[in-house]
């Protein structure tokens, strides 16, 4: 089996069955990142869609400098903050679905969908941490690195988003 990277050098030279490959191996993790953000079927294939495009019109340039997993967490992660952005208030206000419930210890209904929104009001960086280290559970070093900071800078942003997000929740469910 070919690695992405050589699948990326074929890709390179025209060989267009060498990104069906890479859409192949890599679209189930990339469709279940934006499930578990949209908590809808329908957005989270769209938005995969959205990605894999990114990564056809981009990779005729990719240098080969870090793994292709990297380069797609980027993808995801812009993708995924271009999405919460421009549906805040659309995901705010889920009254057509039922959305996944978790409860904390006083067993207050909070659906993910609710939880995601709150994430998308993070600043950027600690957004993009939270994001990646809920989503994915990614190591903090994998995280610095998708993300060109510090393992350092990446658990204090992840420290601070996660305060805010209890902060906020706290405030809105009484927890």
């Amino acid at each position: 089996m070919k690695t992405d990277h050589e699948l990326i050098r074929l890709f390179q030279k025209g060989d267009q069955s060498a990104f069906d490959e890479l859409l192949k191996r890599h679209l189930d993790s990339v469709y279940r990142f934006f499930v578990r953000i949209t908590i809808d079927e329908m957005d989270a294939e769209d938005l995969a869609q959205t990605v894999f495009i990114k990564c056809f019109k981009g990779l005729k340039r990719f240098r080969f400098e870090a793994e292709f997993t990297t380069y797609l967490y980027r993808a995801k992660v812009n993708t995924a903050n271009s999405y919460l952005t421009r549906n805040k208030w659309r995901n705010f206000l889920h009254l057509d679905q039922a959305p996944e419930q978790s409860y904390s210890n006083e067993d207050t209904p909070i659906s993910k969908s609710e939880i995601w929104v709150h994430v998308a009001r993070l600043p950027g960086k600690q957004r993009n941490v939270v994001m990646l280290r809920l989503n994915q559970q990614l190591p903090f070093k994998d995280i610095g690195l998708i993300l060109n900071m510090t393992e350092g800078s990446a658990k204090v942003n992840y420290h601070h988003g996660i305060n805010k997000l209890r902060e906020w929740l706290k405030d809105i469910y009484e927890l």
